[in-house]
């Protein structure tokens, strides 16, 4: 979700919750475009992170410190002149406007009371963080906005500080019934877009929100909707703000999979098959988000050679195969050769000179054929000619029934890559998924490179009951996992028919109860390509019944008797140790 007046109006309320009242101890700027302000409350010291960085702009409470430069920015020293001890007074939001002022009383030189006011401005690449006296002057601002370089408002010491009003936007918190239906109607787009273009501070997935409690399509234009529609509408939009106005916050995360996909100061019920997670702090839902995002981003940036290499290996076995199945399937009737060669020799020694076909009693079948000659041929020589198209045929089907069965482990072995580049969690796992790559030949070692030490981990699940599971983060680690650390009676969970990890389930001698099955059944579930689905069919097996072919790839097993469960891929519900 984007940073939006809904998510600065819950961080304000939890800003007048924890800092109201408090002295700032500290000022640090650790980035060109970044504060940190140390406030001490009766509490206890409380750190603040305010970002005008314009890919990222946040303002979120923190515990953890960063390194400043041995010389202070200009901007930092000034703050740290006027308010390095002054005492937080006021925490608001103007409307519903992506920006927070902070009110700061302290004492001048004189001993006489002051008031200064931070303020800071979520906008994206204009956020900015500036800083103004009681009148409303501008003293300096974190970033120079002069007039070449905005036409609209600038931004320096000695301007007078004021809010612009480019998209001339309503406020949701106040806006009346008529003017509500006004400002849509006269948008000829989706509603949901009309929305978040009509009324400060909402985002796009907020504005689907409205839409979807309000149960309308989001797509329709509101000049298709019926005034009691946009009336239902209204009181909907109405009942959504009052939950901002009073301050009835529920901050949470939607998750696919592991990977967080939204956060949100409220409730997204139209976000159906995510995973969500509530949380009692905006701040914390901000910088679990933001660092899961980043570290996600930097792992998928990290592995996009590896990706590159196994989609190309993935695409060429693709087409391979394809065309080998045609191929096989041209050799089906390779049979009906053997039969023509046998039937011209059984019945061909009365056939007319030139003749160009032969009807005959196919004794197999017991029914009238036709069979085509070569008017030019001797019989002898039609049949020899149909046993040698039997042969070749013979053969390319014996030779393409083997190399299709190797296309297809090929491209099986391929897709378990793809799931383990997509369930890497660091550095590590890339590095084992690199080393597994070259040991199969799909990259090529380089000279003197010593092999890397690998220090990645499966990961490690604890069951409802109490038991250990074990699911392998890759092929290396799925093989280590079933024949080095797994007992013969500890149990071995697979997704059937699709690539997955392998999941262990420790029974310390111990009788598994259902639940921890169908726990680790959702494991297998979720660690597959299949991830996501309702229902995934699980082989699950005694380690002792799981074999390793010689010779075999990585991650590749055998089993030949199985029990079978069909569960869902949800394991939001099982604990991560």
């Amino acid at each position: 979700m984007a940073f939006d007046g809904i998510t600065i109006a819950n961080i304000v309320k939890e800003l007048k919750e924890t800092i109201l009242d408090g002295r700032i101890y500290k000022i640090a700027q650790p980035e060109t475009d970044e504060l940190l302000l140390t406030v001490r409350t009766p509490r206890g010291q409380r750190r603040l992170c305010i970002s005008a960085s314009a890919s990222l702009p946040l303002v979120y409470l923190t515990k953890e410190n960063k390194p400043s430069p041995m010389t202070a920015p200009n901007f930092c020293m000034l703050l740290r002149k006027y308010i390095g001890s002054g005492r937080i007074t006021d925490i608001s939001q103007p409307g519903l406007e992506r920006i927070i002022h902070l009110d700061v009383e302290h004492l001048n030189e004189l001993g006489d009371l002051c008031k200064k006011t931070l303020i800071v401005e979520i906008m994206g690449k204009h956020s900015n963080i500036i800083f103004c006296d009681e009148k409303g002057m501008i003293l300096d601002s974190i970033k120079h906005v002069s007039a070449q370089m905005s036409s609209v408002r600038e931004v320096l010491p000695g301007r007078t500080y004021f809010i612009t009003d480019t998209q001339k936007k309503s406020d949701p918190l106040t806006v009346p019934e008529d003017r509500f239906c006004q400002e849509l109607l006269a948008k000829p787009m989706p509603l949901s877009k009309a929305l978040y273009n009509s009324f400060t501070g909402i985002s796009p997935v907020a504005a689907e929100e409205i839409c979807f409690l309000a149960g309308i399509d989001s797509d329709l234009p509101a000049k298709e909707l019926d005034p009691d529609v946009l009336s239902h509408l209204y009181r909907q939009f109405v009942y959504y703000f009052e939950q901002v106005s009073l301050g009835e916050f529920s901050p949470c995360i939607y998750y696919d999979g592991n990977e967080p996909k939204e956060f949100s100061p409220l409730p997204l019920t139209h976000l159906t098959g995510y995973r969500k997670e509530s949380f009692s702090s905006i701040s914390e839902v901000i910088r679990i988000y933001y660092a899961s995002r980043d570290s996600i981003t930097r792992i998928r940036q990290k592995s996009a050679d590896l990706r590159h290499i196994v989609q190309t290996a993935l695409d060429r076995n693709r087409k391979k195969y394809d065309l080998q199945k045609k191929q096989l399937s041209d050799t089906q009737n390779r049979d009906k050769y053997k039969v023509y060669g046998e039937l011209i020799h059984t019945y061909g020694y009365n056939l007319p000179k030139g003749a160009k076909k032969l009807e005959a009693l196919n004794y197999y079948t017991n029914e009238m054929i036709s069979i085509p000659l070569d008017a030019q041929k001797t019989p002898q020589e039609n049949a020899v000619r149909y046993f040698e198209k039997y042969n070749k045929q013979k053969r390319t089907f014996e030779a393409l029934t083997t190399l299709t069965a190797e296309t297809h482990d090929e491209i099986t072995y391929l897709e378990s890559i793809v799931s383990a580049l997509n369930i890497a969690q660091n550095e590590d796992d890339l590095t084992q998924l690199r080393e597994e790559l070259t040991g199969t030949g799909y990259i090529r070692r380089k000279a003197l490179k010593k092999k890397p030490k690998i220090v990645s981990r499966p990961l490690h699940y604890l069951s409802s009951d109490g038991f250990d599971m074990y699911v392998g983060k890759n092929n290396l680690q799925n093989d280590e996992l079933t024949f080095h650390f797994a007992n013969g009676n500890d149990w071995w969970f697979h997704a059937k028919g699709t690539s997955g990890s392998h999941v262990i389930v420790k029974t310390n001698g111990e009788e598994l109860p259902d639940r921890t099955f169908e726990e680790a059944g959702r494991l297998a579930a979720h660690y597959s390509s299949n991830s996501g689905a309702e229902k995934v069919e699980i082989d699950y097996v005694q380690k002792k019944h799981v074999k390793k072919p010689n010779g075999s790839k990585p991650g590749f097993v055998v089993y030949y008797t199985n029990y079978s469960l069909v569960i869902d891929s949800d394991i939001s519900g099982i604990k991560e140790v």
